[in-house]
């Protein structure tokens, strides 16, 4: 058999991280336990110390979140992975075991509402300030780097206009300051892009979207070196504790399996959505890296394999209309989260991104008739017709 290095990404998904129990499980058990029990009180003593490896409490050692630790690393081509409870703890946790007091982040405009929210309101009162930068502007992100500066943390494409950063543009900048450059590759996955290829020092997810792919579990990953990840962030988890659990694992396990299959099927869907909506005359924009119309559509060529499966567009009459579209649809999901089987539907101005203020929203460039579609793996031809419920009307 090969060795998993040598595998292909689908078969990674699949192979990497099953140790087989003596029981020989074919698919991965579930180790539904707090704790782990010693052959001697020696053992127990070495394993605390970390003399020898082996499991220890469930709060950091598990078989199952292992299993998915290790394969989510090998997709992503990272030494090491830890996974966390939710995405934004996977974004605290590498901000709190890396920095200190007086540190600064250089980060882009363009990310979700929550981890502004965690950078301007909860960081800052440990002495972390961040400065922020525009997406697609390198000379932006040159600008905003100060001596203190130690991480630069992107998303891209971004949540949710789906704007792109040059990653390795972006990373070279870092490395010539010193910094880490940190991408939230939550939007394309492994699967579709590859941040540490491309001279990221760590990759962010939150496994809760598309490595899960049908919205059953909360979870979070940090992939990156051994040094940093592997040490740093795992010290940090074992001690402060917003680890994954183990049946969390086991269900994202089962997601990274299908993730491949699934990332090209939403991505299919997704363009020939964002065709048909540049097309209708209730629209007055799409935002999709797939399409030429796209600011970054050679980027995106460049650096993802498709365009992946976030549409969001701008409807004509305001917040009112926005409303009115996404509360026509009879099929689609209103919910916030995406990644999922099922299309789901929002307004980010008043839900992902709800709680910046007005100044915060317009410098991101959210607008109130701003709608997001994350598309799931219906018939592409009835999430057409749900949404033309609500748009032919605003004709």
């Amino acid at each position: 058999m090969s060795n998993n290095q040598d595998w292909d990404l689908e078969t990674k998904a699949i192979r990497t991280g099953h140790a087989r129990s003596p029981e020989m499980e074919h698919s991965e058990p579930i180790y539904a336990t707090s704790s782990f029990c010693f052959r001697s009180a020696q053992e127990a003593a070495a394993r605390f110390a970390g003399d020898e490896p082996g499991n220890i409490y469930a709060r950091f050692t598990n078989p199952t979140t292992r299993a998915f630790e290790q394969r989510l690393a090998a997709m992503e081509g990272a030494e090491a992975c830890v996974a966390t409870a939710s995405g934004m703890s996977a974004i605290l946790a590498t901000c709190l075991s890396l920095m200190q007091h007086g540190d600064h982040i250089v980060s882009s405009r363009s990310i979700f509402g929550s981890t502004t929210v965690l950078f301007d309101k909860y960081l800052v009162r440990s002495g972390i300030h961040t400065s922020y930068a525009d997406q697609s502007d390198i000379d932006s992100w040159r600008a905003a780097i100060t001596s203190k500066t130690k991480l630069l943390f992107v998303e891209t494409p971004s949540n949710p206009l789906t704007t792109l950063c040059d990653i390795q543009a972006l990373a070279n900048l870092a490395h010539e300051h010193g910094c880490l450059l940190v991408v939230d590759n939550c939007f394309c996955t492994p699967a579709l892009q590859k941040p540490l290829e491309l001279g990221a020092d760590i990759v962010i997810h939150s496994a809760t979207k598309y490595l899960d792919g049908q919205g059953r579990a909360l979870g979070g990953a940090v992939c990156g070196s051994q040094k940093l990840v592997g040490e740093e962030v795992f010290g940090f988890l074992r001690t402060a504790g917003p680890t994954m659990a183990p049946f969390n694992a086991w269900v994202f396990l089962k997601g990274l399996e299908t993730l491949s299959l699934r990332m090209m099927a939403h991505s299919a869907s997704a363009l020939e959505l964002a065709q048909w909506l540049e097309a209708h005359p209730s629209i007055e924009k799409v935002y999709y890296p797939g399409l030429p119309s796209h600011p970054q559509h050679e980027l995106a060529q460049r650096q993802q394999k498709t365009g992946g499966g976030i549409v969001a567009f701008e409807v004509k009459g305001g917040k009112d209309a926005a409303w009115s579209v996404i509360d026509a649809t009879q099929m689609l999901s209103i919910t916030a989260n995406l990644g999922d089987a099922k299309t789901t539907i929002t307004h980010p101005a008043t839900t992902t991104h709800g709680r910046l203020t007005d100044e915060q929203r317009e410098k991101a460039g959210i607008q109130q008739n701003l709608v997001r579609v994350a598309v799931g793996l219906e018939s592409i031809e009835d999430i057409k017709a749900d949404l033309a419920l609500g748009l032919d009307r605003l004709k």
